[in-house]
Order: C-alpha cells, then structure tokens, then sequence
C-alpha cells in the first residue's frame, strides 16, 4: 500500500474521500451495476456488501441487501434462470462441456434448478461443442499433422479442462489431419 494519498486521475490532486452508503445510494448502484452486467443475484449480493466494506454504512438501521437484491429479481433486473440459459449458450458456442459450464454458473451463484437446464442442453449438444473446441484448439481433423505423445497430452487435457470427459477428448485427439472422429450414438442423447 502506498504511504501516499490516492490521487484523482483527472487532475492529480488528492481524491476526496466517498461518503458512507444510505439506502438510496445502495438502491443507485445496484440499478447501475445490474443495468451494465448481465448478473445474478448472488453476484449483485457480493457487490453491494463489498461497496458497503468500502465506503461505509452511514445510517442507523443496517443495510438489508437481501432486500434489495430480492426486489431487483421481482422487477427480473437480475434473473438467474435467464442468466444461466445465456451463460450456458455462449459457453457451448465456445466449445465447452457440461461439467465446465455447471462450474461456471456455480461459481456465479447459480442455483442448482437454474443450472439444469442449460447442463442438460450442454450434454445434449456434447459433440458438436467437441467439435468447435477441436476446430478452434487445431486438435485432431483440424491440425496441419499428427500430433506427437506430449502434443496428445496437453490436448487432451485441454479437452478435459473445456469440461468434456475423457473418451470424447480421446476421439478427437485422436483423429488424424483431415479426418472427422466417428460419432458415437450414445452422443445423441442425454446422459
């Protein structure tokens, strides 16, 4: 930490310091941070207890910040279902697997109902995620030549890391310049 004052960065005198937090300020940036980030109520929970931290508490009564997060997902400010279908898709569209994605929207504060069915939907589409992480990693039919043992290994793991299992990863790993993997039917359904 610095032993000197934090600077403005506009005009390099001393910042002012911020006043504490009242009811309306909290209500002001939590509108401003749900309208600017797709979020979840977990998410915009852990922001206004850390501004809170920062700047201070400046009325009698405590913050009620479950309140507010509450009211923000009665208005769907903030929708976790909604949040976990659109982080789920783009994640798919990235090429990534079912058990990544239940990582991800778990670490996002994303309850296990929310979290179902973009999961289900991953599994669903398993191979053809396999198929853009393959593309976009150059692994396998996408590579410009067979890949030696520790090339095959840190592309498998890459596979296992994107969050699909190992036999997919394998397959794909496996195929040679040019020539698409065979699809297991079992890849058709869901598990």
């Amino acid at each position: 930490m610095s032993p000197y004052p934090p600077r403005n960065a506009r005009n390099g005198r001393p910042a002012r310091p911020r006043p504490p937090l009242d009811e309306e300020s909290l209500r002001a940036l939590a509108l401003h941070y749900a309208g600017r980030y797709a979020t979840t109520r977990a998410r915009l929970a852990a922001y206004l207890h850390r501004k809170i931290g920062e700047r201070g508490w400046g009325e009698e009564a405590p913050a009620d910040v479950d309140a507010l997060v509450d009211r923000f997902a009665d208005l769907r400010y903030v929708d976790d279902a909604a949040y976990a279908q659109m982080k789920g898709e783009a994640l798919v569209r990235r090429g990534y697997g079912a058990r990544r994605i239940g990582e991800t929207l778990r670490a996002a504060g994303v309850g296990e109902e929310d979290r179902q069915r973009p999961e289900s939907a991953a599994r669903a589409n398993r191979w053809d995620a396999a198929h853009i992480l393959a593309r976009r990693k150059r692994i396998g039919p996408f590579a410009t030549a067979p890949a030696d043992r520790p090339t095959r290994e840190k592309q498998i793991a890459a596979f296992l890391r994107a969050g699909h299992d190992y036999d997919t990863a394998r397959r794909w790993v496996d195929a040679l310049p040019g020539e698409m993997p065979d699809r297991d039917p079992s890849d058709d359904f869901e598990d």
